[in-house]
């Protein structure tokens, strides 16, 4: 299936989740902030948020200051 991440299209396997991704780029132990389809997605819920063809994620690094 294809979503776009980051503005990039990416080809992913059906039923993959947020946390599995995240997983593949190698991101798992990195501060982030998960957006899918313009909405906000808690890293709680990363392994129960299933990505659908079509979804546009983004992926940011969360940066810290003050």
């Amino acid at each position: 299936m294809q979503i776009l991440l980051n503005g990039d299209s990416r080809t992913l396997e059906k039923g993959i989740t947020v946390a599995d991704l995240i997983a593949e780029l190698n991101l798992t132990d990195q501060r982030l902030a998960v957006e899918v389809n313009e909405e906000l997605v808690p890293r709680s819920t990363f392994s129960k948020h299933h990505l659908k063809a079509g979804d546009e994620m983004e992926i940011v690094h969360a940066i810290g200051g003050g």
